[in-house]
């Protein structure tokens, strides 16, 4: 839609289904930078935009004798003021006049407070934000109360700093806002700390998971034996040694390793010596986390679970331990959410197979 003044100073708005609308009796004149007249209604203006209507309703001073209201839009481009007034007719804008006036827009759309085309230009203008002008943009994004434009910049500065530091826009920031130079440091440094912070939290979650399937890699070995260690008690006395379980479970790396750990753990001369081993200090740890969270010492055929058991009730450094409890309280919530998720994974896999096995049996009923 476009606007243009007809000889007899109305209004001519011509609409993108090429009908056009002849509106008379204009009563507001906006002059513009280039002392360009664009004729307008007050009531169009008005029902637009509260700091229009303030200007509207004020008392008029008459010039020359024209009885038509003036109203000065300076600072911006004239073409940026007649898009600017033509959305204000209708709420429309095309690409091409983002890509030449959305700065301008955004600009006029926060002194005059125009909601809908102020959203419209802080996501247009984000859009189209590059390393060249994110300087000018965020300082205008600042002045126009657009938080989420600043945050789209400043997010743009830190991801392209490098780049973003030879501009001609970072420069005169240098010169002439300090303030928020430091402003955009912090934010750089405060997201340099969550992404260490989020990266720490992986690391940590990682080792819980790997520490949860070590405690179940221990009681799969030690109730049902795994390749190549496992209790004599899982041996009955009426079948041979080929029919007792021996497959490795899932998690085979980490079950392979602690059985090669439980095997040195057994055979190990530095330990009964007393010299002290640190793979045998791993498995001792290992083990006594089992028993932190193992619920059943009674029945348990893990080494030493009821040993660790007795020795905490009586230790009060032990219980009293805050990294160990923090340590033991992690290692179980793991614990339980890799339980959770196997659950989901095999109700899913027997409600898949039982819908493959009525698909077929449907299937060959109709064959």
């Amino acid at each position: 839609m476009a606007i243009t003044a007809t000889k007899n100073d109305s209004v001519l708005l011509n609409a993108d289904n090429n009908v056009s609308y002849d509106l008379v009796e204009t009563d507001v004149q906006i002059i513009t930078s280039g002392r360009r007249r664009i004729p307008a209604h007050s009531g169009i203006l008005a029902s637009a935009s509260p700091v229009l209507t303030n200007i509207i309703e004020k008392p008029m001073e008459i010039h020359g004798g024209s009885s038509k209201r003036v109203i000065k839009i300076l600072g911006v481009p004239c073409d940026a003021v007649s898009v600017f007034v033509k959305f204000l007719y209708s709420p429309s804008l095309t690409e091409e006049e983002m890509e030449k006036y959305g700065i301008h827009l955004l600009a006029l759309s926060h002194v005059y407070m125009v909601t809908q085309l102020k959203q419209r230009c802080t996501k247009g203008v984000g859009e189209r934000v590059t390393t060249e002008n994110v300087v000018d943009v965020l300082q205008l994004a600042r002045l126009c109360d657009a938080p989420d434009l600043c945050l789209k910049c400043m997010r743009l500065i830190h991801s392209k700093f490098k780049t973003v530091e030879q501009t001609e826009g970072w420069m005169f920031l240098q010169e002439h806002d300090p303030f928020l130079e430091l402003d955009i440091l912090q934010f750089i440094d405060e997201a340099e700390s969550r992404k260490k912070r989020r990266r720490r939290h992986k690391r940590e979650q990682n080792l819980y998971m790997q520490l949860s399937e070590a405690m179940e890699c221990i009681e799969h070995i030690c109730t049902e034996g795994c390749k190549l260690v496992g209790p004599s008690s899982n041996l009955d006395n009426n079948k041979s040694t080929s029919q007792v379980k021996t497959g490795p479970c899932s998690a085979f790396s980490t079950c392979y390793g602690l059985q090669l750990l439980i095997r040195h753990f057994a055979v190990c001369k530095k330990r009964v010596d007393g010299k002290g081993c640190l793979r045998c200090k791993r498995m001792i740890q290992l083990l006594r986390l089992h028993s932190s969270i193992c619920d059943q010492s009674e029945s348990c055929r893990v080494p030493l679970c009821r040993q660790f058991k007795k020795k905490g009730e009586k230790d009060k450094k032990m219980v009293e331990d805050t990294k160990w409890k923090v340590l033991v309280r992690r290692v179980a919530s793991a614990k339980a959410m890799s339980s959770l998720s196997q659950s989901k994974k095999k109700k899913t896999q027997v409600f898949l197979n039982e819908e493959a096995e009525d698909f077929i049996r449907i299937r060959n009923k109709l064959i």
